[in-house]
């Protein structure tokens, strides 16, 4: 036991699990503490290496098997567990002491569709899981002692899978981001140095998978066009971080860039459905006009 890599997966699985728990369970501030399950994760994998969270996330999912349900080890594991594992482990592949921010950022999207598509086959096709999605909903809202009309019951019932998985994504950015940080105030970790934000672009054959996806979408019948839709959302996702990162490179070295940013989130959070579409375009212009001078990423 005097290996600190095992410390450290132990810490991280038992606090993890501890954390989903306490929002399964419905404790107080049980909902924000589950959006923070990566956190640990990301903090023993970032300090001693994507294995070390690997072995985190196989305690943390034996536990919630043991103490909350398959239900809610399947969820932790879906939602947090395998992809913090994944981006972690494709990021940190080369041992050059750099994170390699192509195909984690890809993840971003690939993953939660490959979980959309996996649901869909589970539920016998897109409309079964769309009637599942919208018996959640109903449940949800009428918990909440919410009347919807049917028209934007409906709306709400089509996007639900891709903010679920926006909602995901979101997370594991912010908390990775969070445990660099962290790691990096205690000293004494060799933490991973970030690419520049004007070298970062997705591998080559990420963008035309949107584009096959808007594709599906517009093949689909309007009442079963759930999975297709949520499917071409969820792969916009990592084109619009590319686009975030596109605007902090060109605020990098402005004397006005912390105000700027500021700003630049505060309209993003205000008006995501202008700014959004705003930051995809800017995330394939910078993806293709990188091209020639970027190094390939696969």
């Amino acid at each position: 036991m005097s290996d600190p890599r095992l410390l450290a997966a132990g810490a991280a699985g038992f606090a993890a699990a501890a954390a989903a728990l306490w929002a399964f369970r419905g404790m107080p501030l049980g909902t924000a503490l589950f959006w923070l399950c990566s956190l640990p994760l990301f903090a023993a994998g970032l300090g001693f290496g994507a294995g070390v969270t690997m072995a985190a996330v196989a305690l943390a999912t034996a536990l919630l098997v043991l103490f909350g349900g398959l239900v809610a080890a399947a969820a932790f594991l879906v939602l947090f567990g395998a992809p913090a594992a994944l981006l972690l482990a494709t990021g940190l592949r080369g041992g050059s002491g750099a994170f390699a921010a192509g195909l984690p950022l890809a993840l971003l999207g690939l993953w939660p569709t490959a979980v959309l598509l996996a649901a869909a086959l589970f539920l016998a096709g897109g409309e079964g899981l769309q009637a599942a999605m919208r018996a959640a909903l109903e449940t949800t809202l009428g918990r909440a002692g919410f009347a919807v009309p049917e028209p934007l019951l409906s709306q709400l019932v089509r996007v639900k899978a891709a903010a679920i998985g926006f909602l995901s994504a979101l997370a594991l950015l912010l908390n990775a981001f969070a445990a660099r940080r962290f790691l990096l105030r205690q000293g004494g970790f060799a933490v991973p140095r970030l690419p520049d934000p004007a070298s970062v672009r997705l591998p080559v054959w990420y963008p035309p998978l949107p584009a096959l996806a808007a594709g599906a979408f517009l093949a689909t019948p309007a009442e079963a066009d759930a999975v297709p839709l949520s499917a071409l959302l969820l792969l916009l996702v990592p084109l619009l971080v590319l686009g975030v990162v596109g605007v902090h490179a060109r605020a990098k070295g402005r004397p006005a860039r912390v105000p700027m940013l500021a700003l630049f989130y505060l309209l993003l959070a205000m008006f995501l459905q202008v700014m959004g579409p705003a930051l995809v375009g800017l995330g394939l212009y910078d993806q293709f006009r990188r091209r020639a001078s970027a190094p390939p990423s696969v």
